[in-house]
């Protein structure tokens, strides 16, 4: 059972104190969706998941990454995914929905958040679903043998409130991910980042350095870097299929754009490789961007 304080919130949802980041995790009901609910951490919302249809999926960026999922092999073949970071396993029960029979494994190393979610938001038992808890990097380094150059897929999604810690944004981070990877595997990173995109151009730059091929894709305004927002970094060993992104632009949401080949070598000119030595955690958003009150 989990250690941290599970109660009830103000307002009367479900809710727990999560033992080592000190963050109050709450699932909420979504107003305008009959099954929908809402996971929310230290105030920002990290996770929906619509319990009767998970194949539908809510924040933006997390459409773009069903997008790219969605263009994996054939249609419903079963993938082997692994998923950095759980919030409410929105995307693995997407994976399930839309691909039965996919092995996959999910690493989140706040306990009692998963607890949480088992509890108010169970997922499929039938699923070949594995959760391991524990550090992303450290649980990398962990994984059975025989998941290296077998996975499809790598989500790297991992936040501690609304940042992303520094050490799951370095070269060397990236590098422990890089072996899992299949011929046809891709790593699918969210990057937040807000004007001057100074973290996400350097993201770029850290992941081009470990991947020889690399696209990211957001909301038009996101790429200009005219607000705050999530841009979703895409990289493999093997060419990406050009002809995903026509599918990625017009699948949406809208408006989008895709930025790969010399768009993105401009878009991240100048920015430094992060090292375990020189990394940041990502910055933090105004309180009006994604955080919600109670």
């Amino acid at each position: 059972m989990s250690t941290g304080r599970k109660g009830e919130a103000t307002d009367g949802h479900p809710s727990v104190v999560l033992k080592l980041s000190g963050h109050t995790a709450v699932i909420e009901p979504d107003r305008f969706t009959p099954g929908s609910f809402q996971l929310v951490v230290d105030g920002t919302p990290q996770s929906q998941v619509n319990i009767d249809h998970p194949d539908e999926l809510f924040f933006e960026y997390i459409q773009r990454i069903g997008h790219v999922i969605d263009l994996l092999g054939d249609p419903h073949e079963p993938i082997t995914a692994v998923h950095l970071g759980a919030g409410a396993l929105t995307l693995p029960r997407y994976v399930e929905a839309t691909r039965p029979g996919s092995r996959q494994q999910v690493v989140e190393i706040e306990s009692d958040l998963i607890d949480l979610v088992r509890e108010v938001l169970p997922w499929d038992k039938r699923a070949q679903l594995r959760v391991r808890h524990g550090d992303a990097r450290e649980v990398l380094g962990k994984l059975p043998a025989g998941l290296r150059g077998a996975v499809d897929l790598v989500v790297v999604d991992i936040f501690s409130g609304a940042r992303t810690p520094k050490h799951v944004t370095s070269r060397e981070f990236f590098a422990l991910a890089a072996p899992l990877l299949s011929p046809r595997g891709v790593l699918a990173v969210n990057v937040a980042d807000g004007p001057g995109l100074a973290f996400a151009r350097g993201q770029a730059a850290t992941l081009s350095a470990v991947f020889p091929h690399v696209i990211g894709f957001a909301e038009t305004q996101v790429l200009k870097g005219r607000r705050f927002g999530n841009i979703v970094f895409v990289a493999a060993h093997t060419p990406i299929d050009l002809n995903w992104i026509p599918r990625l632009l017009a699948n949406g949401p809208h408006p989008a754009k895709v930025i790969e080949g010399a768009e993105l070598k401009a878009f991240m000119a100048g920015s430094l490789v992060a090292t375990d030595e020189t990394s940041t955690q990502s910055p933090l958003p105004g309180r009006t961007v994604f955080q919600i009150g109670h």
